[in-house]
């Protein structure tokens, strides 16, 4: 990306940190899962994007995918599909949003407990994850490398006591969803691909509690603890720039 596409991408970012804080408002106790898609698509719509989700099919999902929103609930911590399920009181929900508007894609996702019974581990574990993203966004700058971002992710998340899973982190983002470079979340510092103003990535620590082990649901996308332990996840794409990193998905 040249300096003249930022502005897509700020718009694009700007879109998803919207309406993932218009969804989490509107998630309560009762709230379906298939409402929380609709939504979504509503907005979409209305925005004139394009969801990355609905036609992808990558080798890792039963694909295709076929919703507008990844929902994942409690033990689930990735590609949740959404489907006929009331939110509880107490449930930790993930919402993962990618979207593309005027050719430039923009990924981000929040986890949060639903209604007044939230746990101490729970808020700790999306307290965690939300420490380790501004770590990684903070050692994101030009000349850096890719390492330094895993590096810190990583070491955020390991003082917390979580174990972390390799096989999926954050990637690239451009004119699609996944690109490289591969961002796992822990690594070693000074390796890996140098960042140069233009790039935009996709950063997104997460962790399940009490092991590293991930099981694929009956339904081909949601990943889950191996044991049941609940999960987190937090995401935000960043742009590269000449004076660091530039947060395109908050909610503004």
């Amino acid at each position: 990306m040249n300096a003249s596409e930022l502005p897509r991408a700020r718009a694009a970012g700007a879109l998803v940190g919207a309406i993932l804080a218009t969804l989490r408002a509107r998630c309560r106790v009762g709230t379906n899962l298939r409402d929380i898609d609709a939504w979504a698509k509503a907005m979409i719509i209305e925005a004139g994007a394009e969801s990355c989700y609905v036609n992808y099919a990558p080798s890792f999902g039963r694909g295709p995918f076929a919703h507008y929103i990844c929902t994942s609930v409690n033990d689930a911590v990735l590609h949740g599909l959404p489907h006929d399920h009331a939110l509880a009181d107490g449930d930790l929900v993930t919402l993962d949003l990618a979207v593309s508007k005027d050719g430039v894609v923009a990924d981000s996702a929040i986890s949060f407990v639903v209604g007044d019974a939230a746990s101490a581990t729970d808020v700790a574990m999306i307290a965690a994850t939300e420490r380790a993203l501004s770590a990684g966004i903070a050692a994101a700058r030009p000349g850096a490398r890719i390492g330094d971002i895993s590096h810190a992710i990583g070491t955020v998340l390991a003082a917390a006591g979580y174990e972390i899973n390799t096989e999926f982190g954050g990637h690239g983002v451009g004119s699609t969803m996944h690109q490289d470079p591969h961002v796992s979340n822990t690594g070693r510092p000074g390796r890996g691909y140098t960042l140069r103003p233009g790039l935009l990535l996709a950063l997104e620590p997460w962790v399940m509690d009490g092991t590293a082990e991930l099981v694929t649901d009956a339904d081909g996308w949601t990943l889950r603890s191996a044991t049941g332990g609940r999960a987190a996840h937090s995401e935000h794409t960043i742009a590269i720039t000449d004076s660091g990193a530039e947060i395109l998905t908050l909610a503004r």
